[in-house]
């Protein structure tokens, strides 16, 4: 049986990391990228720069979405199946109609209360 200093026991051993030096450099590495990041992404010239390219993207995309829109339509009329303009017609149509059963129903309502009252200052 061997014996331990104090100094064995104090201090205990770590095990062996080969990867511990390029966990330190990463990490270094994404303070300084995460540092760029925020730097950049803060200055005004990257929001014009981002705001032009929005600007083209949706100057590009809308007649393209237009297109698609069209033979989308074109496709489902072949097909006899409802656009989603005609979907979205509907949808409102049916909205109105419940709110006009809605209303319906609370003048039921009304007048069989008033019927009620009626009825019970006859009897």
């Amino acid at each position: 049986m061997t014996k331990q200093t104090n100094e064995d026991k104090a201090a205990p051993q770590l095990p062996f990391d080969p990867l511990a030096f390029w966990k330190q450099l990463q990490d270094i590495q994404m303070q300084g990228w995460a540092k760029f990041m925020s730097e950049t992404v803060g200055s005004e010239d990257f929001a014009q720069t981002m705001g032009q390219s929005i600007t083209s993207y949706l100057e590009t995309a809308n007649p393209v979405q237009k297109q698609v829109e069209q033979a989308m339509a074109h496709y489902l009329q072949r097909m006899n199946m409802p656009s989603h303009q005609e979907v979205v017609s509907l949808a409102e149509r049916l909205t109105q109609l419940e709110l006009r059963v809605d209303d319906l129903d609370a003048k039921i309502d009304e007048v069989l209360e008033r019927l009620k009252a009626i009825q019970a200052t006859l009897k």
